[in-house]
């Protein structure tokens, strides 16, 4: 700036030995705490115009019109699936030899029918508003069309979530934000999401975060669980593969691929995962001295799974319990018994106790059952008969014949061992058992064989009988 006499302001003050302040290259600026929320309060403002604009709009004829058309197209969706719903419904039940996966896609279709109808009038009068009249006036109309294909679209994309919170969280969130974008408003509503905001040392969390957060990890998620459950429906189906291989091989990739999918989105968002490594480690000590259970049951799971000592559809026996192995999970086994019970035994137990496994190397079990016959019976005869009529029971196998044997020699009768093998333990050894008895009971009845009892002689050795005592 140049004074009247052609000096500067600068010139005059270095005359007068004063200069102006330099400021200081370290300072910092000066903080404007208020300056957030005078920009979340011009946000508001530009928001609430837009709406006033858009409010205003409605009252045109034209918009009005599309507003009405509208509803009169949602009211005849709603005609269509009251009188389509019930017929489609039925043929669907016709349907009997088709897959699951295209069974499950026409039951959510047939749930959707009034969004789906409604969509398709909107579009169809559309373009024909287009055809007939000018651009302008079909404008809403479009917008209408356009939001309901979108939200309808999120629904059908949703349904693979299977958790119910986070298929909500998804779709609703999906909603909005599609909402926004085909109004055109996406960089205001992301401006006041982001100025709502903590800072954590050197992270700063925004609700804009939060929110692309539960979107992209949702939508991973639920791309995980489809891409594990398609390939576990072909692992399981392979039959060169073992049923324990089968289990650890769908455990592994479950872990893996949805470990991917947390990985990448929270990468995704912008989060870094290297400030967290010393607070995890932490807890990470605290959850090994608190879960030491656990995390064994987890070890001794894949130890079971990796030494195939146990694997579905064996038949074992562990203390009390005894059936067959129907799920191997991470950290329990089930087991089912005869009875209909089902034991959720942990897989330490497994690994630590003396476990019996019927079928561990094949199917094939041995049962023994003793009996005994008079002296007066011939034991060539009675072996045979025994043989024959064990033999004869169902299950009892044919090329694995029952053999009888002498043991010893009692104090009422001679003693056998009746030896026959079976091959499907599950069918239950009790009953087998029984039945094997009640087939010697009637060969030796025919056969006039006996099964003795105890019985006892008393004989007095001279002298008189006492006398009862009053």
């Amino acid at each position: 700036m140049t004074t009247h006499n052609g000096l500067t302001e600068e010139q005059i003050r270095a005359m007068d030995g004063t200069s102006a302040p330099v400021p200081q290259p370290d300072a910092e600026p000066e903080l404007i705490p208020e300056q957030p929320v005078a920009e979340l309060i011009s946000l508001g403002q530009s928001l609430l115009e837009q709406g006033e604009t858009f409010a205003m709009s409605l009252m045109r004829p034209w918009n009005a019109y599309q507003i009405g058309i509208a509803i009169g197209l949602w009211a005849l969706a709603h005609i269509l699936r009251q009188l389509l719903g019930p017929p489609i419904r039925t043929w669907m039940g016709t349907r009997e030899g088709w897959p699951k996966w295209r069974m499950r896609i026409l039951v959510v279709v047939h749930q959707r029918l009034r969004p789906i109808f409604f969509v398709a009038l909107l579009w169809m009068a559309v373009m024909i508003m287009r055809e007939v009249t000018w651009p302008s006036r079909s404008y809403l109309l479009g917008i209408i069309a356009t939001l309901a294909t979108a939200w309808l679209l999120v629904v059908f994309a949703t349904r693979l979530i299977r958790s119910k919170f986070l298929r909500m969280a998804v779709r609703y969130g999906a909603w909005i934000y599609v909402t926004l974008e085909i109004l055109g408003i996406t960089s205001e509503a992301a401006s006041i999401l982001d100025s709502a905001a903590i800072e954590l040392g050197e992270l700063r969390l925004s609700l804009l975060l939060v929110v692309q957060a539960l979107v992209i990890m949702g939508v991973l998620i639920a791309l995980a669980r489809f891409i594990t459950t398609t390939t576990s429906q072909r692992i399981q189906s392979n039959e060169d593969i073992s049923p324990s291989m089968r289990v650890l091989i769908v455990k592994v990739l479950q872990i893996a691929f949805y470990g991917i999918a947390f990985y990448i989105g929270i990468k995704a968002v912008g989060i870094d995962l290297t400030g967290l490594a010393v607070l995890s480690g932490a807890i990470g000590v605290g959850l090994g001295f608190g879960l030491q259970k656990v995390v064994s049951n987890l070890v001794s799971g894949v130890i079971i799974l990796l030494d195939k000592s146990i694997k579905p559809g064996d038949v074992i026996s562990l203390g009390e319990t005894f059936g067959w192995i129907n799920t191997l999970g991470a950290r329990y086994a089930s087991v089912v018994t005869r009875d209909g019970k089902e034991y959720l035994i942990p897989n330490e137990d497994l690994i630590t106790n003396q476990v019996v496994n019927w079928s561990h190397s094949n199917d094939f079990v041995r049962l023994d059952i003793y009996f005994g016959t008079a002296y007066s019976d011939d034991p060539h005869v009675v072996r045979k008969l025994a043989i024959e009529a064990a033999s004869g029971v169902d299950r009892v196998l044919a090329f694995k014949p029952p053999v009888c044997h002498i043991v010893g020699f009692g104090d009422s009768s001679v003693d056998y061992i009746l030896r026959f093998w079976i091959r499907d333990p599950t069918g239950g050894l009790t009953n087998i058992r029984g039945n094997v008895y009640l087939a010697l009971w009637d060969a030796f009845q025919e056969h006039d064989i006996s099964i003795p009892f105890p019985q006892r002689e008393v004989k007095v050795m001279g002298g008189e009988m006492p006398k009862a005592l009053d």
